[in-house]
C-alpha cells in the first residue's frame, strides 16, 4: 500500500481514538509516532530500491568489464609463461649448477684448509735452504684475504717445490745456526733431497748430519766423516774424478714417511 494512502486511512482512526480518550492524555501520540517511523522507514526503503534499480546496470557492466579484463590478463600470463619457459628452465639449470659449484667449492675449501695446516706442520722439518726459499709462498699462504683459488695455487707451488727439491742433490754455501755451536757459521752443505744432508766446516774439520726430526730439522755431529763428506762435495763440484763415496746415512721409518710426504 502506498505510504500516502496509508496515512489517509489511518488519520480518521487516530482522530476517533483521540476523541474517546481522556482530556489529560493524548492516546494518539504512540500511534502517531509509530506511523511516522513506519512511513519514514518505508520511504527510505523505496529510495534505496530506486537507487539500486538505477545503479544495478552500471554495477553489472563494471563487473563484466572486470571479468573480461581478468580473462585477458590470464591469457597474457599464459602466453608469457609459454614464451619464457625455456629461459626459466635455463635459469633453474644454472641455479642447480651454482648450487653444485658452491658445494664443491666448500668441500675444496675444507680440503685446502687441511692441506694448509699440514704444510705449516711440515715447514720446521724442511731442509733450511728449502724453508728459506719458500718464505714468500708461506707468507702468501698465511694471508687470510687470499681467495680459495689463489691459495690453492700457492699450496701447489709449495708442493711442486717439495717434489723438485726431493729429486735433486743440492750443494752450496749456507749460513747455519747449529745447536751446540756458538753463533752462526758459513758451511758447505749438500742436500740429498728431503731426506738428509751433510754440512762441512772445512776450516774447523767438522761435519754434521742433517735430517728432519720429530718437530724440526736437526743437525747431528759426524766426527768420523770429514774425509768422506769432503770427497763427496769435491765430486759434486767436479773438483775430483767421479767415484763412489761411502757416507753415513740414517733413514728411519718416520723420516722416510716425512720425506715422501
Amino acid at each position: 500500500m502506498p505510504p500516502l494512502r496509508l496515512v489517509r486511512n489511518l488519520t480518521p482512526l487516530l482522530l476517533a481514538f483521540r476523541l474517546c480518550a481522556a482530556p489529560d492524555a493524548d492516546p494518539l501520540e504512540p500511534g502517531t509516532k509509530a506511523a511516522s517511523d513506519w512511513i519514514k522507514t518505508r520511504l527510505e526503503t523505496a529510495q534505496l530500491e530506486s537507487e539500486w534499480l538505477t545503479e544495478k546496470p552500471l554495477l553489472e557492466s563494471t563487473v563484466n568489464g572486470l571479468k573480461d579484463r581478468a580473462g585477458l590478463l590470464e591469457e597474457k600470463l599464459d602466453h608469457l609463461k609459454a614464451k619464457t619457459a625455456k629461459d626459466r628452465e635455463e635459469i633453474e639449470t644454472m641455479q642447480a649448477k651454482n648450487q653444485t659449484a658452491s658445494e664443491d667449492l666448500s668441500a675444496a675449501e675444507t680440503r685446502l684448509q687441511a692441506l694448509t695446516a699440514r704444510l705449516n706442520e711440515l715447514r720446521p722439518m724442511l731442509p733450511p735452504r728449502l724453508s728459506e726459499a719458500l718464505d714468500l709462498p708461506y707468507r702468501s699462504l698465511a694471508n687470510t684475504g687470499l681467495g680459495t683459488g689463489d691459495r690453492m695455487q700457492v699450496a701447489m707451488t709449495i708442493l711442486n717445490r717439495f717434489a723438485l727439491f726431493n729429486h735433486t742433490v743440492t750443494c752450496g754455501e749456507e749460513v747455519l745456526t747449529i745447536s751446540g755451536e756458538q753463533g752462526t757459521r758459513s758451511l758447505e752443505v749438500i742436500y740429498w733431497g728431503l731426506s738428509h744432508a751433510y754440512a762441512l766446516d772445512r776450516a774447523g774439520g767438522k761435519v754434521w748430519y742433517g735430517s728432519p726430526g720429530p718437530k724440526a730439522w736437526q743437525w747431528d755431529p759426524l766426527p768420523d766423516a770429514v774425509g768422506a763428506v769432503s770427497s763427496l762435495i769435491a765430486v759434486y763440484n767436479d773438483k775430483a774424478d767421479p767415484d763412489f763415496v761411502a757416507v753415513p746415512a740414517t733413514l728411519s721409518q718416520t723420516q722416510a714417511e716425512g720425506a715422501n710426504k
